[in-house]
Parts: C-alpha cells; structure tokens; sequence
C-alpha cells in the first residue's frame, strides 16, 4: 500500500485528498457538485471534479483502492433540520453504496457529523451500517475531535472506515496537545478592516462575557446568547452567524486563519470572496485527524491481521480468568 488509487467523492475543497496523496496515494476521480468548491479544487489539484454524482455511472468510475467520501452532513447536523434519509441530501449515501458495490475497494472513509450516530435515536446509523455490510465490509467508526490531533478547534466529526477483508483496524489516539492560538492568527493590523465588528457588537460582546478575559482568544457566542472566551476556536461552520466566532472579542477570522484552523497546508487557497471561504472552510474537514486516520488504515492494509471478533475476544477474556485462577 506504498502507492494506492483513491477516489474523492463530495470533494469539497480537498482536505481528505490531501493527507491521502501525502502518504503515496494517487487520486483517480473526484466529484462535487458546488461550482465555487470545484473553482478552490481546480486551483489547487489541477483538475476540475466531475459534477453531480447522482448523474454518474458507477461504472464509468475508475477502479480504486479506496473511497472516501465526506457525505453531506446537513441531513443530521444540530445546524441543519435532522430530516435524514427523508432529505434528499440523506439518499446520497446510496450513491457511495452502488459505487462500493460495482468497484469493490479495498478499504473506504466516511466523514459526518457525530449526530449522525444518534439521529432518529440511532435508527439511521444502523441503516448505514446495515448496508455496508451487506456489501462484505467490516466496519469501524469513532467520533474524534481535531483538538485532540493537534488543532486549536474544537470540532467534533464521526469517521467510519471499511474493509472489505476482515482484518484489524484501531482509530489513532490523541497526541494530548494542540497548538496556541498565537501559531494561527495573523497581527490585527494584517487584517482587512471589514473583517472587524462594530463598536456596538463589540461592547456588546464585553457586557456578555463571563469572568475575566485573556487574550488571545476566540469569544463564542452559542444560541442562547451566552459568550465563553476560549484558547481554541469552537467548529467552524458553513452557516453560521458572521459573528459567531470573534477572536479577541474585536474581529472575525481571516481566511488564512481559517484555513489554518482546519490544518491545511501554508500555500493552500480559496478562490471566491469571503462568504465563500467561510462556506468552503466550514465544509471542510481536519486535516490532521485525517491524516492520522489514514496512516492507521494503511499500516492495516500493510499488515492485514485478522480481526478478533467480539465472541473470541469473550473467549480469550473467559480463558485468562481460568488460567489465573
């Protein structure tokens, strides 16, 4: 698995391509619908993704070693209106279904929401996971948090990794730190003046704080109205209120910082205007808790242990309980 083809479905803008391509992967096809995502694609991979992927054969896909798919979350999110399956966006996981059906790939990665898991009290997750495996793939799945891969981002996402041998997969743990916010944001002074909130927002936002502030920082606002200032940035999101996140209390996040919030590379960029970047960014995923995914299911691939099962692993727990006592 030193050199594997991959396909990027719901491309977005690329962030589980890249960690991918990183460690040797060769990206064979790429799909998403939005024409400005398409644009930061194309200046940055070179290729512009195919569009609609409801109106794309499965069989005109090339073959590959792996899917990955970052399938749209707004059917489930707290953000959006929890429809499900009954949202046509939900039915675009079949779409993912008939292409491991007709490719066969050795190994997949989807990225959600953690609604995903609890979302009509956990009846749609088992649908998913129903459904995959009929398709013969042993599955595994976690939510993790890209604070915990080095991120100052609080951003809670739910992986799901597939094989389509039974072999032994473990989620990467956390590496127990994540940068200072100070190694993320740009001097006020490099900021467009746009970007900063008026002075009523801003006294507003000082009369709502709790406790003493400390800079830097990134003041919250939640939906009761309530602002907690914090030394991480709480998830980005696509459609959010445009001061949902002020850093220092005083301004919005740039697109640099943005993007360096979500772990892309220094030279990365968004082509659109700032409600783009925003949209794009927050669509996005962590790099880094890719990253680190996809170096575990690769060493899995490499080594291809077998899976111990839930009643073998009984087993082995009931005989070293015998065998000490």
């Amino acid at each position: 698995m030193d050199k594997f083809n991959f396909i990027d479905l719901f491309a977005g803008i690329g962030g589980i391509r890249i960690p991918f391509e990183k460690l040797g992967g060769t990206c064979v096809f790429s799909s998403e619908w939005d024409k400005h995502a398409q644009q930061t694609y194309t200046y940055n991979f070179g290729e512009t993704p195919a569009g609609d992927i409801t109106e794309i054969k499965e069989t005109d896909i090339p073959d590959h070693d792996i899917l990955l798919a970052g399938f749209p979350c707004q059917p489930f999110s707290i953000i959006g209106d929890k429809q499900g399956f009954e949202d046509t966006r939900g039915t675009l996981f079949f779409d993912i279904v008939r292409i491991l059906k007709e490719k066969q790939p050795s190994a997949f990665l989807l990225e959600n929401v953690k609604q995903l898991l609890t979302h009509d009290k956990g009846q749609t997750f088992a649908v998913i996971q129903e459904q995959l495996s009929r398709l013969g793939y042993t599955t595994y799945h976690a939510v993790l948090n890209a604070l915990d891969f080095g991120l100052p981002q609080k951003r809670e996402r739910i992986f799901i990794v597939g094989f389509l041998d039974p072999i032994a997969f473990a989620f990467p743990k956390s590496i127990g730190s994540y940068k200072p916010l100070s190694e993320v944001l740009e001097p006020d002074e490099a900021i467009e003046p746009s970007l900063f909130a008026s002075e009523r927002i801003q006294t507003s936002r000082r009369e709502k704080c709790k406790g003493t502030p400390f800079f830097p920082s990134v003041w919250h606002e939640n939906k009761g109205g309530n602002i907690s200032v914090l030394p991480f940035s709480c998830a980005l999101r696509a459609n959010a209120s445009y001061n949902y996140l002020l850093v220092n209390g005083v301004r919005r996040l740039s697109g640099r910082e943005m993007l360096r919030l979500q772990g892309f590379p220094e030279d990365f960029e968004i082509v659109g205007n700032m409600m783009q970047i925003r949209k794009q960014t927050g669509n996005s995923v962590a790099v880094p808790v890719v990253h680190a995914i996809a170096e575990k299911m690769l060493e899995a691939l490499r080594q291809r242990k077998p899976m111990i099962r839930l009643e073998e692993q009984l087993l082995l727990f009931e005989n070293q309980i015998h065998t000490y006592t």
